[in-house]
C-alpha cells in the first residue's frame, strides 16, 4: 500500500536529507572546476559548450515510498555522492551565464527511481541539453543483475521519456557542427548504429561524437589497468580483456560489430572529437589523425569541461602534436609497430611527419612501451 507524504518522509529521512544537502549553496564546498578545451573545427559561428558527465543523482520521492529497498539504496548511495545536486546546479548556472549548450555524457542519475527521473526531466526541460545515457541510467538497484540488452529494456521507456533526445542514436547540428550521440553503455556498438553513423558522415559536416564509455586507446587502457583489474573501455582487444576477472571479461568483451565500427571510425576525416565520461577522471588521447578523445571527470565531484569550437586552426587542438617547423605541411600518423620482430610485443609509435620526408626524418617521434601489458594489432 502506498504511504502518505508524512510516512514517506519518516521512513526515508536519511535519504531525503542527504539528497537535499547538495541543493544548498554550501560555502564549504570548492567551486566548480572547469577544464578548458579547444577543438579547431569549421563552424558557421564560434561557440562553446559545457561538457558535464557522471552527476549521479540519488533522489527518491513519494512515489518511491512503497519500495523500501529503493529508499535504502538512496540512503547508501547519497553518502557516496553527497554533492551531486549541488554541482549539477553549479554546472547549469555556469552554462546559463554564458548561454552555452549543455552536453551530458551519461550517469545523470545513479539508479532508476521516480525521484531521479523527475529531477532528470525537470533539469533537461529547463535548459538547452543534449545527452547520452550511461549504464546507471538503467540500473534499478545498482549491481543487482547482469547488465545486458534485456536488463536495459526493463527501464528503457521510463528513462527515455525523461531525456531530451533519443538515447540509442541521435544527431543535432549546431553552427555547422554535427553532434552525434550513441549508446555504448554496455561496451558495444551495434550494426544499426554503425549504419546510422554512416548516414551522418554522408552529410559532409564535421562531427563531434558523444558517448558514455570511452573508446579503447592504448594509453588510457594502460592507465586504467595500473589502477584496476579492468579498463572499462569500449573496444579493447581480446589480448586485454582476457586479463580481466571473468565477469568483467564477459561484460566488456568486444564483439565484431564494435570492432568493425571503431576501425571504420578511425578512418573518418570528418570526425573531430569524442566526448565521453564513465571513468570519473580526465583523460585526453588521440583517437585518429583528426580527432582527440576527451574523457570528462565526474560532475558529482565538481569537475566539468568547457569545449570551445572555432574555425581558426592556427593554434593546435589540446593534445595534438605540431611540427617544430610550422612552415612545413604535415600529417599525424599513429601506428602500431612490432618490437624485436615479434607479433606479441608492440610499441606505440606516434609520429608527426613532414610531407615528403622519410620515416627517419620525422619531426616528432614519441614511442611508449605499454608496461607489461602486451598489445597486438
Amino acid at each position: 500500500m502506498k504511504c502518505g507524504r508524512r510516512e514517506f518522509l519518516e521512513m526515508s529521512a536519511g535519504a531525503w536529507l542527504a539528497s537535499r544537502l547538495g541543493a544548498r549553496a554550501d560555502s564549504q564546498l570548492p567551486p566548480l572546476s572547469i577544464k578548458q578545451i579547444r577543438i579547431p573545427v569549421d563552424v558557421t559561428q564560434p561557440f562553446s559548450a559545457l561538457h558535464v558527465s557522471d552527476s549521479h543523482l540519488t533522489l527518491v520521492n513519494e512515489d518511491d515510498a512503497g519500495d523500501t529497498r529503493k529508499i535504502n539504496l538512496a540512503n547508501s548511495r547519497s553518502r557516496i555522492f553527497p554533492n551531486a545536486e549541488y554541482y549539477l546546479g553549479e554546472a547549469v548556472a555556469t552554462a546559463r551565464a554564458r548561454n552555452e549548450l549543455l552536453l551530458h555524457t551519461g550517469d545523470l542519475i545513479d539508479f532508476v527511481s521516480y525521484g531521479n527521473l523527475e529531477r532528470a526531466s525537470q533539469t533537461f526541460a529547463a535548459d538547452d541539453w543534449y545527452a547520452t545515457s550511461g549504464n546507471h541510467e538503467f540500473s534499478k538497484y545498482v549491481g543487482e543483475a547482469t547488465e545486458d540488452a534485456a536488463y536495459k529494456a526493463e527501464s528503457y521507456d521510463r528513462v527515455q521519456a525523461a531525456f531530451p533526445n533519443d538515447l540509442t542514436f541521435a544527431s543535432r547540428v549546431v553552427n555547422g557542427v554535427n553532434f552525434v550521440a550513441i549508446d555504448d553503455v554496455y561496451y558495444n556498438v551495434t550494426e544499426a548504429q554503425h549504419a546510422l553513423f554512416e548516414q551522418e558522415v554522408a552529410k559532409g559536416l564535421p562531427i563531434i561524437l558523444l558517448c558514455h564509455v570511452p573508446f579503447y586507446l592504448p594509453g588510457l587502457c594502460a592507465e586504467q589497468l595500473a589502477q584496476d583489474s579492468s579498463a572499462y573501455v569500449t573496444g579493447a582487444p581480446l589480448e586485454v580483456t582476457s586479463q580481466y576477472p571473468s565477469a568483467r571479461a564477459a561484460q566488456q568483451r568486444t564483439d565484431q560489430p564494435t570492432a568493425d565500427f571503431l576501425a571504420w571510425l578511425k578512418e573518418q576525416p570528418l570526425l573531430k572529437g569524442i566526448l565521453c565520461g564513465h571513468l570519473h577522471k580526465y583523460h585526453e588521447e588521440r583517437f585518429s589523425p583528426t580527432a582527440m578523445q576527451y574523457v570528462c571527470s565526474g560532475n558529482f565531484q565538481g569537475e566539468v569541461q568547457r569545449i570551445t569550437f572555432a574555425a581558426d586552426v592556427s593554434t593546435p587542438a589540446s593534445g595534438s602534436f605540431p611540427a617544430s617547423d610550422a612552415s612545413l605541411p604535415g600529417r599525424l600518423d599513429t601506428r602500431w609497430h612490432a618490437a624485436g620482430g615479434t607479433d606479441t610485443e608492440s610499441l606505440l609509435d606516434t609520429r608527426f611527419f613532414a610531407e615528403g620526408r622519410t620515416d627517419g626524418e620525422s619531426v616528432l617521434d614519441t614511442k611508449t612501451r605499454i608496461g607489461t601489458v602486451l598489445f597486438t594489432r
